[in-house]
C-alpha cells in the first residue's frame, strides 16, 4: 500500500532547499526506485538532496509536523526493500560527501553519511591508516546506510561489524532536531549509547547525517590463500588453528562450496580454477601481521598443520598482489555469478561457528528433499558464522513455480536457523522484506521493547515506516 504526500508540503519541501536540492525527473529517480537485483521497486512524488545536516533537519520537520513518511537512502545497495519508497518522500544523502576531519593521532576520521567507504579507505590510507570494513559494493555503498544496516563483510572476523567501527554520530531526530554526537572517545560512560540505537536501526529511528569512524594501523605485512577442503567441519577445525598460529592475524575467513565455484567458473569472465583438482569447498584466507614477512609465515604455519592433520587436501599461497586480487575476485564474484543462473532463494543467515556445518548438512537435506532439482550455492564469512545460503533454480527449470516455493524454502531454512540458535538476518537487516518472517523467531519481549523505543522516538512513524517492528 503506498502512501500520499500532501501537495503543500512537497511545495515546502521545494521551496526550502531550492535548485538542487530536490527532484521529480523520472529519469533521475529511476535508478533510486530500484532494488539491485530488480525484486522490488517504488515510488516517491518527491526526491529530496538536502547538502547540510540543518537543511536535513529542515525537511524531517517539515515531514514531522504534517505527519509526512520519509525514507532515507544512501547508495542504494541495501537487498532486504528497506531503502525503496513506496510514496513515501525520499531522502538521499547524495550531496553529504564530505570528510570533515581525520585525525591520525587520535585513529578518528569524520565522514558524512554520504560518502563512500572505497573514498573513506582512500583516505585512512592517504594518512597511513586503515578503514577496515571491506564489502564487494565498496565503490557505491554509502557510510550512512552502512551504520543504518549494521553492515559486516569479510574482516568481521578480526575487527568486527560497522557497529564495532563507530564512535560517534551525527543524526536528525524523526522530531527535526539534530543530535550531535561526533565523539572521538573509545570510553564514555555517561548513560545510554544512544548512538547504538541508531546503527543497525534502518534509519526507523532518524537519519545519520555523519559518523566519528575507528581507523587501525595499516598491516606491515598481509598473505592470501585459497584452500580445498572436502567437508565443512574441517573449516571449522581449520578455523581454530589459523587463529591460534597466527596469534589472531586472520582478517578473513571465507568458505566457497564447489556450486558457487562453478557458477563463478560458468559465467564470469577471466576467472580459473584456483587449484588443480576441484574439491567439494574452498576456504579463502587471509592473515595479516605488524612484522615484515609475519603475515606468510603465519599462512604457512596454518596451512602446513592443516595439511597434516587431513584438514586441508590441497593450498596455494599468492605471490604477487594480482595473484591475490585474482583470489578475492573469485570470492567477491560469487553473487554477481548466480544471476545468469535463473532465479534464485537467498538466504543471510547466520549460526554459532560450531553449527555451520549441522546447519549446511540439515537446510541441504531438507531442501533436496523437497526439490530435488534446486542447486545450492553457499559461502560466506564462515569466522562469524554468516553464510549467504542462496539456491539457484534447476536448471531449464520453471522459474514461476519455483518463485512461488520461495516462502516455503525461507521457511525451511530459518526454521533451522532457529533451532541452532542462530539468525535469520546477519548482515542484510530486515528491511520491509523479512519482517514477517522476523516477527516468528523474536521474543514478544524484544518486540515490544523495539516498538517501545520506536514509538517514544518516533510517535507518528514518519521513519521508514514499512521498516522493522
Amino acid at each position: 500500500m503506498t502512501v500520499s504526500v500532501p501537495a503543500d508540503v512537497i511545495s515546502r519541501l521545494k521551496g526550502m532547499l531550492g535548485e538542487g536540492g530536490w527532484s521529480q525527473d523520472p529519469d533521475r529517480l529511476a535508478s533510486k526506485l530500484v532494488e539491485e537485483r530488480g525484486r522490488w521497486r517504488g515510488t516517491t512524488p518527491l526526491l529530496v538532496l538536502p547538502k547540510t545536516v540543518d537543511e536535513v533537519a529542515a525537511v524531517v520537520g517539515v515531514c514531522f509536523e504534517s505527519g509526512t513518511p520519509i525514507v532515507p537512502q544512501g547508495g542504494n545497495t541495501g537487498l532486504v526493500a528497506g531503502q525503496v519508497p513506496q510514496g513515501e518522500i525520499l531522502l538521499s544523502l547524495d550531496r553529504m560527501k564530505t570528510i570533515r576531519e581525520i585525525a591520525p593521532l587520535d585513529d578518528v576520521l569524520i565522514a558524512e553519511a554520504g560518502v563512500t567507504l572505497l573514498t573513506v579507505r582512500e583516505a585512512a590510507a592517504g594518512v597511513g591508516r586503515l578503514f577496515p570494513m571491506s564489502i564487494a559494493s565498496e565503490g557505491s555503498c554509502s557510510i550512512g546506510g552502512l551504520i543504518s544496516t549494521n553492515a559486516g563483510g569479510t574482516a568481521v572476523i578480526h575487527y568486527g561489524n560497522m557497529r564495532d567501527l563507530v564512535l560517534g554520530i551525527e543524526a536528525v531526530m524523526p522530531n527535526g532536531e539534530v543530535m550531535r554526537g561526533l565523539k572521538r572517545l573509545r570510553k564514555d560512560n555517561t548513560g545510554y549509547d544512544l548512538k547504538q540505537l541508531l546503527i543497525g536501526g534502518e534509519g526507523t529511528l532518524g537519519v545519520v547525517t555523519a559518523a566519528s569512524l575507528k581507523l587501525f594501523p595499516q598491516p606491515v605485512s598481509r598473505a592470501v590463500g585459497i584452500v580445498g577442503i572436502g567437508k565443512p567441519q574441517d573449516a571449522i577445525e581449520m578455523l581454530a588453528i589459523a587463529k591460534q598460529q597466527s596469534a589472531g592475524g586472520v582478517e578473513a575467513f571465507e568458505l566457497m562450496s564447489r556450486q558457487s565455484i562453478a557458477f563463478a567458473l560458468k559465467n564470469i569472465p577471466g576467472l580459473r580454477e584456483p587449484l588443480q583438482d576441484a574439491h567439494a569447498w574452498y576456504i579463502l584466507i587471509e592473515t595479516i601481521s605488524g612484522e615484515p614477512g609475519g603475515a606468510e609465515a603465519a599462512l604457512e604455519r596454518v596451512l602446513a598443520e592443516a595439511l597434516d592433520a587431513g584438514f586441508a587436501q590441497d593450498a596455494v599461497i599468492a605471490q604477487t598482489d594480482s595473484q591475490a586480487k585474482l583470489m578475492w575476485r573469485l570470492r567477491e564474484d560469487l553473487s554477481a555469478a548466480q544471476k545468469p543462473e535463473g532465479l534464485n532463494w537467498k538466504h543471510d543467515i547466520s549460526v554459532p561457528v560450531s553449527k555451520i556445518p549441522e546447519f549446511i548438512t540439515c537446510a541441504d537435506a531438507a531442501l533436496l528433499a523437497r526439490w530435488p532439482d534446486c542447486r545450492i550455492g553457499a559461502f560466506g564469512h564462515v569466522g562469524d558464522g554468516n553464510l549467504h545460503y542462496n539456491i539457484a533454480q534447476p536448471a531449464g527449470g520453471d522459474r514461476d513455480a519455483f518463485e512461488a516455493a520461495r516462502d516455503a524454502a525461507a521457511e525451511v531454512v530459518h526454521d533451522i536457523v532457529a533451532d541452532l540458535g542462530g539468525s535469520i538476518s546477519a548482515e542484510h537487516g530486515i528491511g520491509a522484506m523479512k519482517v514477517v518472517e522476523a516477527l516468528r523467531y523474536k521474543s514478544p519481549v524484544e518486540i515490544e521493547a523495539m516498538r517501545a523505543i520506536r514509538r517514544a522516538l518516533d510517535p507518528k512513524r514518519i521513519m521508514n515506516p514499512r521498516v522493522l517492528f
